[in-house]
């Protein structure tokens, strides 16, 4: 089998540096589920790694239609839900019409506002909420690991 990393087009090295360990893990969760690591599959993990910031899984497939991989639905989301099961990923945003997701494995904790009128929504980063995070977990004897904290608003007119 070849090195799924191969096939990162135009990968940097800090893109290699981060698909391993998320390759070992995948793997790990895979074999633990009596599931094998697939051409598919890698290609789906190397798409993610491309994305900045959140995804959908309609977007993702795009991507990689685009890119010339021949995917079905089918296997992105049961390879998104494997990834979250394994911990590379978790649920971003959620409106009434998609689900979102992100890389979470060594990534620093995203926070987003949420416009509920246009559903577009802001990245913000605040060390108050970590330390806050940090503080609730230490209060009962556990060890934080990540958070999803969202504010839902209006935001106001470009008028």
């Amino acid at each position: 089998m070849t090195d799924p990393t191969e096939s990162i087009p135009n990968a940097l090295p800090a893109d290699l540096a981060q698909m391993a360990p998320l390759c070992a893990i995948f793997r790990r969760h895979l074999k633990e589920q009596n599931l094998k690591y697939t051409p598919e599959r890698a290609d789906i993990l190397n798409a993610i790694l491309e994305v900045d910031g959140v995804f959908e899984a309609e977007s993702l497939m795009q991507m990689m239609r685009d890119r010339g991989h021949v995917v079905s639905k089918a296997t992105v989301y049961r390879t998104l839900k494997l990834l979250q099961e394994a911990g590379i990923i978790n649920f971003a945003l959620f409106d009434s019409k998609q689900s979102h997701y992100q890389l979470v494995y060594g990534q620093a904790p995203s926070d987003y506002m949420v416009c509920v009128e246009t559903g577009k929504f802001v990245r913000i980063s605040s060390e108050e909420i970590i330390q806050i995070r940090d503080r609730i977990c230490r209060e009962h004897g556990w060890e934080p690991v990540g958070h999803r904290f969202q504010v839902y608003g209006v935001a106001p007119s470009s008028d």
